[in-house]
């Protein structure tokens, strides 16, 4: 009896220490946990845009303060403008080496990089801003730009979106195809393909040199984004005649990169404020662009005398049958662009009718 009575004490004794033991080690490990949690993590956001650039520089910026806000400032995000930590054509390289955590830019400039990144940005007559944001997000873009990107360590996130472009800035009226032969152009990526086939010279040019190269003659046309962009980079001191539509970008998504080790070092919910503050913007900056454009568009018209002009319809079928074909022959060029363009072009097709049923119909409603 008496060694079964110490048996019972030796047992319960051994009991509470060992849930004294776990209990201390839970307390540890949550004490652990929330320390982390604390930690501040420093990340930088290099762009391809000047300081505080309207829309394109102030969405990046924006993006940062989200992430600053949502993260409770357990995230600080410093963002660094073009040439200030890196070249405006650089960030890709950038983000992908870890030089920075976050890169904010435009998917067409890395062509050279991969052929099916240009894509992830606008084609000539291709989808408008809210056709891209559903072929993204409910359909397959989203997915095969993540594959397009896989290789080089990155992770893309739809940053912003201008809207559809304007059509450029032209020392010159243009009333026909012949007036392109010749013509030096500020267009990058697939807009410049097509435009090269009309006899022109594709120029491409970060933002910050436009200005500069159209003022001084070394090129005799640019496009850059819309009224809103164009009158901050003063355009028409240089050139009076704006032409519209942007057929080389209906609806221009921007990117915003992530390097896949630094968000994937990242706790869950961390994660998930990242991709919430991009994802939120890339709406935020359709908005602000709508917004913006129309009073823009009536300074540059009612007081620095711009001449708002249309391309005539038969420079823009030509300009559709070259795009055709230049996106056809630029898919073929390697496997992972032809995915990606048979995706994006079956949705165009497939929500084109929608979009003519509603949006086109209503704004020519409105119109008569």
């Amino acid at each position: 009896m008496s060694s079964r009575r110490q048996f019972l004490a030796t047992a319960t004794a051994a009991l509470g220490l060992g849930a004294l033991s776990a209990c201390n080690k839970k307390e540890e490990a949550t004490a652990s946990a929330s320390a982390a949690k604390q930690e501040t993590i420093h990340w930088k956001m290099v762009t391809s845009w000047p300081a505080n650039f309207p829309g394109l520089g102030t969405g990046a910026s924006r993006i940062a303060e989200y992430i600053n806000t949502l993260s409770g400032g357990r995230i600080t995000v410093k963002v660094y403008a073009a040439g200030e930590l890196v070249g405006a054509l650089e960030v890709f390289d950038a983000v992908s080496a870890g030089t920075a955590q976050l890169g904010h830019s435009g998917a067409y400039y890395w062509k050279g990089k991969s052929r099916a990144a240009q894509f992830f940005s606008s084609v000539p007559f291709g989808l408008t801003a809210q056709e891209m944001n559903a072929w993204l997000f409910y359909g397959d873009g989203m997915k095969l730009w993540e594959e397009t990107y896989k290789p080089f360590g990155l992770i893309p996130g739809a940053g912003g979106n201008s809207g559809t472009q304007m059509g450029g800035w032209f020392n010159k009226e243009i009333n026909s195809v012949a007036d392109f032969k010749g013509l030096k152009m500020r267009m990058p990526g697939l807009g410049g393909e097509v435009i090269q086939r009309l006899g022109a010279i594709p120029v491409n040019l970060p933002g910050g040199e436009i200005f500069t190269a159209l003022q001084s003659g070394a090129i005799d046309a640019t496009e850059w984004v819309g009224p809103y962009n164009d009158q901050a980079f003063g355009l028409y001191k240089a050139a009076k005649n704006y032409y519209a539509p942007g057929w080389h970008e209906p609806g221009t998504t921007m990117e915003c990169m992530m390097n896949e080790k630094a968000y994937s070092d990242l706790p869950a919910d961390l994660q998930a404020i990242v991709k919430a503050a991009i994802r939120l913007v890339n709406h935020d900056m359709l908005a602000e662009y709508t917004a913006r454009n129309q009073s823009a568009l009536h300074e540059l018209e009612s007081q620095h005398g711009v001449k708002v002009k249309s391309f005539p319809d038969d420079v823009l079928r030509e300009l559709k049958k070259l795009s055709d074909a230049v996106l056809d022959e630029e898919a073929a060029k390697d496997p992972l662009s032809q995915k990606v363009w048979a995706s994006q072009k079956a949705f165009r097709d497939a929500v084109a009718p929608w979009t003519a049923v509603a949006e086109g119909a209503i704004i020519h409603a409105r119109n008569l």
